[in-house]
């Protein structure tokens, strides 16, 4: 008898804790869509990502996978290194909206990976959360 309570309990459980990763109040007229924020420093070895540099990934490697919009800002942060140093840089953020599909998912991690190759960086922050939008 314990065994089927159990049973019956632990998925209501899982489906009431992924409950809370959407909004569940988003007003009439408008979709639960993802947010994403991604971090892009501009410190490298032997300088820095330029104007230029940015001006070409941009172009080249995210606006050709994200040509539905995406909006762009500079930035100035700072974050702990792999050696425990605090790295004080001057950044780009970049903001998406996207239904979450898996095609974006893809998109957005090899343009994640593109960077950090193209401009040997040790990370690139990613942020993703749940969001209402209407159009």
């Amino acid at each position: 008898m314990n065994t089927l309570r159990f049973t019956a309990i632990f998925p209501l459980c899982l489906l009431a804790g992924c409950a809370n990763l959407a909004p569940s109040n988003c007003p009439e007229g408008s979709q639960t869509w993802v947010r994403e924020e991604v971090f892009f420093g501009t410190d490298k070895p032997g300088g820095k990502v330029s104007t230029e540099d940015w001006a070409d990934f941009l172009g080249k490697s995210v606006t050709p996978r994200f040509p539905q919009g995406l909006t762009v800002w500079p930035a100035s942060g700072q974050w702990r290194d792999e050696q425990g140093k605090i790295v004080r840089e001057e950044s780009y953020v970049l903001t998406l909206v996207h239904s979450g599909d898996t095609t974006t998912e893809a998109a957005v991690k090899a343009l994640t990976r593109d960077y950090r190759q193209r401009f040997q960086q040790e990370a690139v922050l990613r942020v993703r959360s749940s969001a209402c939008v209407s159009f």
